[in-house]
């Protein structure tokens, strides 16, 4: 899960004339870029909206201080967007894209607008008012992931997106090992204010399933991840896909078991009003009954998304007790850390 950007400085990133003069290359519209809009995605990267000629288009670029994947991330978006093109899974159609940084200093992409809101921010008519329209909004939120796990990765070229020998074997050493490299930033107090973190490792590597199963997987998969239609409670588009691999697609459904409401554990990205969105384990057998997966398939991954997400959160805390970001957003990924690997266990027994 990112941390938000509000596209402040999307001016010292987009060159307006070295766009224009790409988009003409491209034969993509024709005139002055107008009508400018910097969009709010629940990213970092700098989402720009804008018209040239009768056309609208969105542009996508890392912040204008990248990071040192922003252009590998990119350019793995481009791909995905390219692939996911015909198939069921709801998305934004991607128009055209750069891999080289000349033009505006680095990797990007134009994709059409998507007509939909993102229902963590607000809630409009009829939402707010219909609590059967939020009940299939969860609906719609889990089939998303079903439509997900049935793209075949070798037919659309995306096969080679990640590593899938022991990939069910790396992971929990691989989180447990991002954990340990925090303790490179001055300040963080290290596990001493964590919950029992290699308890969840060790029933991690002791349950694993016995087999996996590769294909896409968007990574970073919520509510506050996709984009619903104004008129009908069904997804517009799945979005942010730039933690998109190839892995065990359970790892999605992982994600929203990690994220939604689960009795008495609060639900780390909010929606509101949310009576009537249905209970978390009414989710978890619509995307098992649709898929033939198991149920102790799921808890493992539910619980591996706790540890995973858990360790995400906690490097942003580390990096604020360094100065590196913000103490308060530190403090209440902190927390959330903290809620998450306490779910983990809670599974676990």
């Amino acid at each position: 899960m990112t941390g938000a950007g509000d596209g402040h400085g999307w001016q010292a990133a987009v060159d307006l004339t070295a766009l224009r003069t790409w988009m003409d290359r491209r034969d993509l519209g024709g005139g002055p870029i107008e009508d400018i809009e910097p969009l709010g995605g629940g990213t970092q990267n700098i989402l720009l909206r804008f018209r040239r000629g009768k056309q609208s288009f969105v542009l996508r670029r890392p912040p204008v201080h990248k990071r040192p994947e922003s252009d590998r991330v990119m350019q793995r978006e481009m791909r995905v967007l390219a692939a996911l093109a015909g198939t069921d899974v709801p998305h934004p159609a991607l128009i055209a894209g750069e891999e080289d940084c000349a033009p505006l200093g680095a990797a990007f992409y134009l994709m059409q607008p998507v007509d939909g809101f993102n229902a963590t921010v607000s809630l409009a008519s009829p939402y707010a008012d219909r609590p059967d329209w939020r009940r299939a909004m969860g609906h719609a939120l889990v089939d998303g992931i079903i439509a997900l796990s049935g793209v075949d990765v070798e037919r659309r070229g995306l096969a080679d997106l990640g590593r899938t020998d022991g990939w069910l074997e790396r992971q929990a050493p691989r989180w447990r090992g991002q954990l340990d490299s925090y303790a490179s930033h001055d300040g963080w107090p290290g596990l001493a204010g964590l919950p029992d973190v290699d308890r969840i490792c060790a029933w991690l590597a002791t349950n694993r399933p016995d087999s996996f199963r590769p294909g896409l997987v968007h990574g970073d998969y919520h509510l506050a991840n996709v984009l619903f239609r104004h008129d009908a409670p069904i997804l517009a588009a799945v979005v942010d896909w730039e933690l998109a691999s190839i892995g065990d697609p359970l790892l999605d459904l992982g994600w929203l078991m990690a994220t939604l409401r689960d009795g008495e554990h609060e639900a780390i990205v909010v929606m509101t009003p949310s009576d009537g969105f249905p209970e978390l384990g009414e989710l978890v057998d619509r995307y098992l009954a649709a898929t033939g997966r198991s149920t102790a398939d799921a808890r493992w991954f539910g619980i591996l998304a706790c540890l995973k997400l858990g360790i995400l959160l906690e490097g942003t805390y580390a990096r604020a007790c360094a100065g590196a970001a913000p103490i308060s957003t530190g403090e209440r990924l902190h927390a959330q850390a903290i809620a998450l690997f306490k779910r983990a266990l809670h599974r676990i027994h």
